[in-house]
């Protein structure tokens, strides 16, 4: 039996199959940072009945963006369309979680309201590009966020949390990996604060656990999830005990007793699969022994690899992303086994409908022709 197509509960929720679309950022909202119809027929393209759909990285705070093009909830105005995504999904039979996200030191002034510097948790050099109006250029550097204002940025994500009600979501999804703030705040490569939220484990993991307890209060825990990228390097990100890092905050999640926790393997750099990199799900592999809750993997997986970590007990379901650009229909590909579209790297960021939601579902008559 393929497990992969076996029912599966994550929090309130039963899906029929345990195929997810991963976030992935393809910045086409219109001005304001809104969704519009171009969206919601992306996403509703990658519906099928019974199925857990992820957002992308979706604005939670004003000055939390590092992508023209990526879609908000920082604002009352971006409520109505996602909604229209909301709605096309549930139309279709399936689910979709919301993921929040605040860039912080990865962005540029262009970016930030009044052309302000981004924030972050320690003034550390870095590398790494934002996408403004003049295409992909280097990030600003950063300054570090005053410890009274922490207190605000974790409303902003209970508040955007609130729009996601009113939007249609079905549960949040809490961004930690991809060397955005929260996991800036995580690894000490980027935090060198020396108060109450850098140093020791415990420190460095408090924003994370303050946002998510802040969303769980609007939600409840069982529609409330957290990402994290164990040992990622996207942004100049690093730590000196990724494996203690890693397994203490997933342990401290485990309390919560949240939706899901979402793993990205460390051989996927951004949206590039690094072959230096063990080529085998170790995230998911180390995490399992601290998480006894459900867990998605997601980092360059097909259909043979997602079986086998869902056989070995490591993950319960598997999310996919370039495949999921390319193929609409991926879970009905991976369920007989058909030829998969290839993607198209180069419309993945920004544009029109053209590699977004031209990709052809699969038609048997064309083939049999």
């Amino acid at each position: 039996m393929n497990k992969l197509f076996t029912p599966v509960k994550v929090g309130p929720y039963e899906f029929a199959h345990r195929v997810v679309l991963a976030p992935l950022t393809r910045m086409r909202a219109e001005e304001g940072a809104r969704p519009g119809r171009l969206m919601a027929e992306y996403y509703a393209q990658r519906t099928s009945a019974g199925a857990l759909l992820i957002s992308e990285a979706t604005i939670a705070a004003v000055d939390g963006n590092g992508y023209l093009g990526a879609p908000g909830l920082y604002d009352d105005s971006q409520i109505a369309g996602w909604r229209e995504v909301t709605d096309a999904v549930h139309a279709k039979g399936g689910r979709i979680f919301l993921q929040l996200y605040h860039a912080g030191r990865q962005s540029n002034a262009e970016l930030q309201p009044d052309g302000r510097q981004p924030v972050g948790p320690s003034e550390v050099p870095h590398g790494g590009v934002a996408y403004t109006r003049a295409g992909w250029i280097p990030n600003t550097p950063n300054r570090a966020l005053a410890i009274d204002e922490i207190a605000a940025l974790v409303e902003r994500f209970r508040t955007a949390a609130e729009r996601g009600v009113k939007a249609g979501f079905d549960g949040v999804e809490l961004h930690g990996a991809n060397g955005y703030l929260f996991d800036q705040f995580l690894q000490d490569g980027s935090n060198k604060r020396t108060d109450a939220y850098g140093g020791s484990l415990e420190n460095r993991a408090r924003l994370l656990m303050e946002a998510t307890r802040a969303v769980i209060s609007v939600w409840g825990s069982d529609r409330v999830a957290v990402r994290l990228g164990p040992s990622g390097s996207w942004g100049d990100m690093s730590d000196s005990d990724p494996v203690g890092l890693f397994t203490y905050v997933a342990a401290q999640l485990a309390k919560l007793d949240l939706a899901y926790l979402h793993l990205i393997e460390p051989r996927i750099s951004g949206d590039i699969e690094d072959e230096s990199r063990d080529p085998s799900p170790v995230a998911a592999r180390k995490i399992r022994k601290h998480y006894p809750g459900t867990i998605i993997t997601a980092g360059g997986f097909k259909g043979e690899s997602a079986q086998a970590i869902l056989a070995d007990g490591d993950a319960d379901l598997v999310a996919f992303g370039r495949d999921f650009i390319a193929n609409p229909d991926l879970p009905e590909r991976l369920r007989r086994n058909l030829p998969l579209n290839a993607y198209d790297r180069p419309t993945f960021f920004g544009g029109t409908q053209v590699g977004y939601t031209d990709y052809p579902f699969y038609d048997e008559e064309a083939v049999a022709a």
